[in-house]
């Protein structure tokens, strides 16, 4: 192993890569080597035995009865909720939020916060390599509430000069929105240093950390973010769950953007008055059993260390980076100063959906297409890419085998 792939002794992949059941399988006669995580992490055994474990011998609804299994689920959903917020460092669970996952979070802000907060004619700001995610509701929301939306685009090596982002900021900017980490050129964001700018005018900001929490440290406090929402199902746990943090003085004052069971104070037939906060914005039966997956997760995550973790899988990436620039005709996407573990390429003369799917043969699973980033993929000039990204559980040889089987795919 190269000298500059050093890990902390603590640190051991094989023992990790062991506490995940589907790794150990083979795919048309190969190791599964899996190397989409930015679409979805696969499960740790701690996970699977926690949604077994509560469906099996502790299910009940919670919020809503007197007997024990209720009162047991209960206490277990709001425990998870106050863990939710110490993981990412929120003022208190009252701001963590349980949605669908990210993409209904900022739906959430959309319809709640944009009617609540601004007004016809006031401003969102996004930036040009955002999730779809991140561009359909604020489209949605200009339909619906009479706001503009203003993009900002990314330098070429898909970092965000800061000087232009400032400039772009006008009296009528209310609020900003954008990913922690792209998708899909991997660029680590100056998350901070934006939201001071805002700050300081005024102006609220969003972030999507679906692709920064579980892969580094996060604080929300630290950040100093109005909104921020990350997936569980991106972090090791469950499908269908994400959360949401907001500011409980800005929550507050939001109205609900479902109403049902679970979200009311009292309910006439006239009028209905609404519980506080966080319950306020959780209508219905929650994802009782992927929140107790979601508690296993962050337990998982914190027994492994979230700065050994980033070391870990930037110590992976370099290598990677280096390793694919060896492939003739290959072209990175982007080359951010500050990357995740995310990379996207194209290869000359190659499709991308041709190569994914060549690859699938040998067992490796990587993501092609326009990585739910269409406007920016088509504004320089790629309609289709592949992309890497890598896990707690990827290798140093799962990697040297991806770059053997792309060069024996294009005859070098």
């Amino acid at each position: 192993m190269p000298t500059n792939l050093s890990q902390p002794p603590t640190f051991c992949v094989d023992t990790i890569r062991s506490q995940f059941p589907i790794l150990s399988q083979k795919i048309h006669g190969y190791p599964l080597v899996y190397l989409d995580t930015a679409a979805t992490s696969h499960k740790p055994a701690c996970v699977i035995q926690a949604i077994t474990q509560f469906y099996s011998y502790e299910y009940a609804t919670v919020n809503r009865g007197v007997y024990t299994l209720c009162q047991k689920a209960t206490l277990k959903y709001c425990e998870i909720r106050k863990r939710v917020a110490e993981f990412i460092g929120a003022y208190s669970s009252d701001e963590i939020i349980f949605t669908r996952g990210a993409t209904d979070g900022i739906n959430l802000v959309a319809t709640s916060f944009i009617p609540t907060f601004l007004k016809q004619g006031d401003e969102v700001i996004i930036f040009s390599s955002e999730h779809h995610s991140n561009i359909v509701p604020w489209q949605m929301a200009v339909q619906h509430f009479g706001i503009k939306l203003r993009v900002v685009d990314v330098l070429e090596n898909g970092d965000i000069e800061l000087g232009a982002f400032e400039a772009a900021l006008g009296p009528r900017t209310k609020l900003v929105s954008f990913a922690h980490v792209s998708n899909v050129t991997g660029a680590i964001h100056p998350a901070k240093k934006i939201i001071e700018l805002c700050k300081s005018r005024g102006i609220y900001t969003l972030i999507d950390g679906a692709q920064s929490v579980g892969h580094m440290p996060v604080s929300v406090k630290n950040l100093g973010c109005d909104f921020f929402v990350f997936s569980s199902h991106k972090i090791y746990g469950a499908t269908g769950l994400g959360v949401l943090f907001g500011r409980k003085s800005l929550l507050e004052q939001m109205l609900p953007h479902q109403g049902g069971g679970d979200m009311i104070e009292n309910v006439s037939y006239e009028k209905t008055s609404y519980s506080a906060v966080p319950r306020k914005f959780e209508a219905g039966t929650p994802m009782i059993a992927q929140v107790i997956a979601l508690g296993a997760a962050i337990n998982f995550l914190e027994g492994i260390g979230l700065g050994v973790i980033q070391n870990y899988e930037s110590n992976l990436t370099h290598y990677l980076a280096a390793q694919l620039l060896k492939i003739p005709g290959l072209k990175l996407l982007s080359n951010p100063k500050k990357r995740a573990p995310i990379i996207s390429f194209s290869i000359e003369g190659m499709h991308s959906l041709d190569i994914a799917t060549l690859l699938d043969l040998k067992g490796i699973a990587i993501r092609s297409g326009h990585l739910c980033a269409q406007p920016y993929l088509e504004n320089v000039g790629e309609g289709f890419v592949m992309r890497v990204s890598l896990g707690v559980y990827n290798t140093i040889s799962e990697i040297d085998f991806l770059i053997e089987t792309i060069l024996s795919l294009i005859g070098s």
